[in-house]
């Protein structure tokens, strides 16, 4: 259906799409490139009808195994999906197909004077089709809203083969939200072929501050204040000090090397309002003892703040060659609580985490930086790994805040939902894909009706 240059099951091939970036490891049958909607619909029909699941990956960024195809399925891979096919600048709308990277959307946009707000950190790489998949989030997500609120419609081949559209672009669609149903689904109810999202107006001010700490309390306090005081700032990031130091050596950003914290602060709208939230801010900070505040004088130092940020996975090869990287959410008054924790974990497993996160909505990205080689260090990793998303969990908080659950995090579901709650995600799960066919043992553990289906051996790392 899609000819020989774009599909097969040569080993080398399958090897490298064997895993996404998590750790999780599995096997395909066969990879396929489908070049237009027709083809990904065919690619599914193709594999169901020789009784084969489907994985669908776009550029294999995702952190919790959730493009790991297990089962041995078809990989179809959406990376040649890649036009944006529509901009209505009037209404604000784009349409896209999956392939398309998250940032290539904006600058597309940019002469428009609009944006796509959802910005995960490896918005150059990432697709939108994976962020519509994991329900994607990134700094500016404090104020605009994860990927849900930017997703009007979806066009969705089910995992039957067959097409639907999913929403609309009306301001209240009739019936079911099938839409966001799907967003966040991480590929267990179909394949994406056509996405509708939301673009934003650019601000016209925009002030972008770095303070820094003598303390990981102060920096927690600071960002507790700015949220309790109205200030809704459009990102809201915490660095510890292990963290900035390395960044600091990779980017060279004047990021202050003898900070234990530091917040990147942005708010942004008119300018009146702006330099009186950027004044809020500062003294917020000040009140609790910020060692140094600097606001960005032009846009060259903004983006080079922001390349700090955005480069932090990338600063830890500097290192070590390995990292394990979680994301859980707590609540912003257990922060310091939650990192004290995360470091007793580390300690006790002689690992070295570093802590880097969305701090305004409390979304812990935990970097456990490691050497792969080294004989048991996998099983200290994985066991710490867990111990951190336990903590989390007793925390009150929740599992994941955009990589999603996958593969990784699935066994651990029960811990934040009872069995009748897995059942009813299961049962919705059903009503697309009753057979399990579209990326299988995915989210949902061993013991809940679909998984049941999927004959997870429990404890099992794949």
């Amino acid at each position: 259906m899609l000819g020989t240059a774009n599909a097969t099951a040569e080993p080398l091939e399958l090897a490298l799409y064997a895993r996404d970036a998590g750790v999780a490891e599995g096997h395909a049958v066969a990879v396929c490139w489908p070049a237009t909607g027709a083809q990904l619909a065919a690619a599914v029909r193709v594999a169901r009808a020789h009784g084969r699941p489907f994985v669908v990956r776009g550029s294999g960024t995702g952190l919790a195994g959730g493009a790991t195809p297990l089962g041995d399925p078809v990989v179809i891979v959406t990376t040649r999906l890649d036009r944006i096919l529509e901009v209505d600048a009037r209404s604000r709308v784009a349409w896209v197909e999956p392939g398309v990277l998250n940032l290539d959307l904006s600058r597309a946009v940019r002469h428009l004077g609009l944006h796509y707000a959802p910005d995960p950190s490896s918005q150059q790489a990432c697709t939108i089709g994976g962020n519509v998949g994991t329900n994607a989030g990134g700094p500016h997500c404090l104020a605009y809203g994860v990927t849900s609120a930017h997703v009007l419609a979806v066009e969705v081949v089910l995992p039957d083969g067959e097409v639907a559209l999913l929403g609309g672009l009306a301001p209240d669609e009739p019936g079911y939200d099938l839409r966001g149903c799907f967003v966040g689904s991480e590929g267990t109810m179909g394949a994406a072929t056509r996405i509708a999202v939301r673009l934003t107006p650019d601000p016209p001010e925009v002030a972008t501050m770095l303070c820094a700490f003598a303390s990981v309390e102060d920096a927690a306090a600071t960002v507790s204040e700015t949220i309790a005081s109205g200030v809704l700032p459009a990102a809201l990031e915490m660095m510890d000090a292990p963290i900035t130091r390395a960044v600091e050596d990779f980017v060279g950003a004047g990021y202050p090397r003898d900070a234990q914290a530091v917040l990147l602060v942005e708010v942004d709208g008119l300018p009146a309002g702006v330099a009186e939230q950027a004044a809020q801010v500062e003294a917020i900070a000040r009140a609790h003892g910020a060692t140094a505040v600097r606001t960005a004088a032009d846009e060259a130092e903004r983006a080079l703040l922001w390349k700090g940020r955005k480069s932090a996975f990338g600063a830890i090869a500097r290192i070590a060659p390995d990292y394990y990287l979680h994301d859980a959410v707590v609540p912003r008054t257990r922060l310091v609580e939650v990192l004290g924790e995360i470091a007793r974990i580390a300690a006790a497993h002689r690992l070295l985490v570093m802590n880097v996160f969305h701090a305004g909505d409390g979304n812990l990205h935990p970097l456990i930086v490691f050497d792969g080689r080294e004989p048991g260090t996998w099983q200290r990793v994985r066991a710490a790994g867990t111990a951190i998303l336990e903590a989390c969990l007793d925390a009150g908080g929740v599992l994941t805040g955009e990589h999603g659950v996958g593969v990784e995090k699935r066994d651990l579901m029960p811990r934040l939902f009872g069995p009748d709650d897995l059942d009813a995600q299961a049962r919705l799960r059903d009503a697309f894909d009753p057979d399990g066919a579209a990326n299988p043992m995915k989210v949902l553990p061993r013991g809940s009706r679909c998984g049941e289906l999927q004959r997870v051996p429990e404890g099992t790392w794949i």
